[in-house]
């Protein structure tokens, strides 16, 4: 983890995590759960146990608990156990985290176009249902855009990693 010289946990780090946390609870994640998220996204380690969570968001270890387990049911988390060890660990799912979050949201925008679909055909012709029926042709737009855009950018990511290991 990201220590000070003092054994203390980065200022700066904390205050990123503090900040990121805000922005994703604003978008519906738990307060909680977005520290942990924030935390494991920019601190370096890869793995942590939930005492080392505590420790480093400066929180108790209850605190910890219930939101890894919400992270763990999101999909933004992976519990893992080593053999013989008694602690769980916790790491970033997957190392395309955002990928994986955008893509775990296509069953929600195919939700969306259903709910939508039978609201204008029980609606009738109105300004209301054409607007239905523009939000529905948005989200069937996303949906058939969704995988070119992963496409697009698994090659962008694959080229950034690859810049990045010849400067390392």
């Amino acid at each position: 983890m990201a220590e000070a010289p003092d054994g203390g946990y980065d200022d700066a780090l904390l205050r990123f995590v503090e900040q990121f946390a805000l922005v994703l609870a604003d978008s519906g994640l738990a307060r909680m759960p977005a520290r942990v998220f924030a935390f494991v996204l920019a601190d370096d380690d890869d793995r942590y146990t939930a005492a080392e969570l505590a420790e480093g968001l400066r929180v108790s270890p209850a605190a910890i608990s219930g939101a890894v387990r919400t992270l763990v049911q999101a999909g933004l988390l992976a519990r893992e156990r080593e053999p013989g060890s008694r602690a769980d660990h916790y790491r970033i799912y997957d190392d395309d985290v955002w990928s994986h979050i955008i893509m775990q949201r296509e069953p929600l925008l195919r939700r969306y176009s259903e709910v939508l679909a039978d609201g204008i055909g029980k609606l009738g012709d109105s300004r209301g249902t054409r607007r239905l029926a523009e939000t529905l042709e948005y989200m069937d737009f996303m949906r058939a855009e969704l995988p070119g855009i992963m496409q697009r950018w698994q090659a962008h990511l694959e080229k950034l990693r690859a810049q990045r290991s010849q400067v390392e």
